[in-house]
């Protein structure tokens, strides 16, 4: 199994990270006003919807059932009528979402099954039968719904970071360049074959060794800046890197 990458970087946050988290993306897009707000909800429902279809297949309810079930929290997260609360419960944006579900799920699953699916909402596009080919190849577990679906959210963050670093590395024209590096990416050091990946990158083994290092160093910092996304305030963040390694090294 491969292992989780190295923790993320215990200095101080930067300030910057902070600025435009999608917290403060979720807080704000109350306000018709301001641009791109919306869009920016929608990219984050996408991003994180399938650790939430996970956590209502979890709790018992049927692929067909669940798969409603999410489309229509997201839909109403889309539409605001659960930002109403975000000021009080304001923190870890993987908290929040948890316990919106279940307030959702409490109130609102009676009468959703008696409705035409969708509801006339506008839905998130995902790819349900692939989340369900998903959740079922997974191992069976005697974890709590909670402990998977904060292991679902780690690796939801971790597919964000690799994402930011392909479109890094595609934006540079280096696409070819990762693809040979990225295998390496959470290697130990003498595990890296730095001969044969420098023959393959057509460079020395020197050059190898700097492009491998900074393949993991920015991947370190992308790595800690999609956890920051994710939490309201920089005393939160120290703590939310702890636990997301905790959940990838299986704890």
């Amino acid at each position: 199994m491969q292992r989780p990458p190295a923790a993320p970087s215990s200095a101080p946050p930067s300030p910057g990270l902070f600025v435009t988290t999608r917290w403060s993306v979720v807080l704000r897009a109350r306000d018709q006003a301001l641009p791109g707000s919306e869009q920016a909800l929608e990219i984050l429902c996408r991003t994180y919807w399938y650790p939430i279809y996970a956590l209502t297949r979890s709790l018992g309810h049927l692929p067909a059932d669940a798969q409603d079930l999410t489309q229509e929290f997201f839909a109403r997260l889309l539409a605001k009528d659960h930002l109403r609360v975000v000021q009080a419960e304001k923190g870890r944006f993987r908290t929040f979402l948890r316990m919106a579900l279940k307030r959702f799920l409490a109130n609102e699953w009676d009468r959703l099954r008696a409705q035409k699916r969708g509801g006339g909402r506008a839905q998130v596009p995902f790819d349900t039968a692939v989340a369900e080919q998903q959740f079922q190849s997974e191992p069976a577990s005697a974890l709590t719904p909670e402990h998977i679906y904060d292991r679902r959210w780690a690796l939801a963050l971790l597919a964000d970071a690799e994402a930011r670093l392909e479109n890094e590395y595609a934006a540079v024209g280096k696409t070819a360049e990762l693809r040979q590096i990225k295998p390496h990416l959470t290697a130990r050091h003498g595990e890296i074959p730095y001969a044969a990946l420098a023959a393959a990158l057509h460079t020395t083994e020197g050059a190898a060794r700097v492009a491998v290092h900074r393949l993991r160093k920015r991947f370190r910092e992308l790595f800690r800046e999609t956890i920051a996304d994710t939490v309201a305030a920089p005393e939160e963040l120290e703590g939310e890197c702890r636990y997301v390694m905790e959940i990838l090294s299986g704890g």
